[in-house]
């Protein structure tokens, strides 16, 4: 799967999902650390994607 049709299908799937996972990290009677579950699994993300590529890709 190319890195377009990868990035144009994280986007849909953000865009559907995004009320459900906002109202959970906002709950009130939830824990302190949701919104950093969030952000660790971009960061995660973002580094399996980093490794995955080439050294000569640009």
């Amino acid at each position: 799967m190319s890195n377009r049709t990868l990035l144009i299908l994280l986007a849909l799937v953000g865009y559907v999902f995004s009320p459900t996972v906002f109202t959970w990290m906002i709950n009130p009677t939830g824990a302190w650390y949701r919104p950093f579950i969030l952000w660790f699994v971009l960061i995660l993300l973002a580094i399996v994607i980093q490794r995955r590529r080439k050294p000569d890709d640009l």
